[in-house]
């Protein structure tokens, strides 16, 4: 081989190894991410569970993808969103919300699922147990549902007069609506309280349920846990008050954006927990074996400056008790 020719196929091979040597490299994993609400509403929580993942050594980008998919409020597009994750065979799905959990859930018995949900996994059927989830499915709880109860006593306790309450639900999140009232109902009746549910799927409905309040006479608000009232807190808190309607939310933010009272876990810390499991799935651990984690601390917050707004009279005692007092 004359030496042209041969320095011209060395250099052909040398141009051609780093392709070959990129082309073995292993892809990076893929996150599906799901949500029931919208980037905007959900960015801290966002920020958090990224967060979580950043803690187990995945950053979206340098060693691990995220495929974003947010329903932006219409649940009834989760199950396709669902659907589209699983045909790209993404490596893990992370569930977020209620809805989104169920609908991933539906779509996959093979696909590793960490899920972040409001209510009792075995009750929504997510998991067979706490403890040893078993199948592909695990995540964090917050058990939002199962405090509702809890905010109707301490509205309660905060309105000693009342015979009125009413809770608010969205009907599109079917199973967190139903769970919620489940749980307030009998807690009402034991208090001799009259309750009634109202519905809000969207914040253009949310001035419709604020004008049925008034006409129903309604002494004060259990706001149900969900996206579409998480991710609208300033506009709530600035209608329960334009309203003067007495209100209690399971979120904090609620209570900082002026709304009177909040009692329940901050969310941010979930999706951050939820992101840690993501993480430890992508490194191999297996959902099955991953016991769903709860949140077991639970801040009550009282916006002292909201309450003299609406004439309303916070005992010392009550004072003393709150973890937090916004003045």
């Amino acid at each position: 081989m004359r030496r042209r020719e041969f320095i011209t196929l060395l250099g052909g091979v040398a141009a051609t190894w780093p392709l070959t040597a990129r082309a073995q490299q292993p892809a990076m994993p893929v996150v599906g991410f799901i949500n029931a609400a919208s980037a905007q509403s959900y960015a801290r929580q966002l920020a958090a569970f990224l967060k979580g993942l950043g803690e187990m050594g995945y950053v979206d980008g340098r060693n691990v993808v995220v495929e974003y998919r947010w329903a932006d409020g219409q649940n009834d597009r989760l199950p396709a969103m669902a659907a589209d994750l699983v045909h790209r065979q993404v490596t893990v799905i992370a569930a977020t919300t209620t809805p989104g959990a169920i609908a991933a859930q539906a779509a996959t018995t093979t696909i590793p699922i960490v899920f972040e949900a409001g209510t009792d996994p075995v009750r929504l059927g997510l998991v067979a147990n706490l403890n040893q989830p078993g199948g592909n499915v695990t995540g964090v709880t917050s058990l939002g549902v199962e405090i509702t109860p809890k905010r109707l006593e301490l509205l309660h306790e905060l309105l000693p007069t009342a015979k009125v309450m009413a809770l608010l639900v969205n009907p599109a999140d079917r199973a967190l609506a139903q769970a919620q009232t489940r749980e307030i109902v009998s807690a009402a009746r034991s208090r001799g309280l009259k309750l009634h549910v109202l519905n809000a799927s969207n914040v253009r409905e949310f001035d419709e349920v604020f004008a049925e309040l008034k006409r129903l006479r309604v002494d004060g608000l259990v706001m149900g846990a969900g996206s579409v009232f998480l991710g609208n807190l300033n506009k709530l808190a600035a209608l329960t008050v334009r309203h003067a309607v007495p209100t209690i939310s399971i979120y904090r933010d609620f209570a900082v954006a002026g709304g009177l009272m909040s009692y329940g876990t901050d969310p941010s810390e979930s999706y951050r927990l939820a992101g840690v499991y993501t993480g430890r799935v992508l490194k191999g651990e297996n959902p099955a074996e991953l016991p769903v984690m709860q949140a077991t601390k639970f801040d009550w917050v009282i916006n002292l400056k909201t309450a003299k707004a609406l004439g309303i009279n916070v005992s010392p005692s009550m004072q003393a008790r709150a973890d937090e007092m916004i003045e």
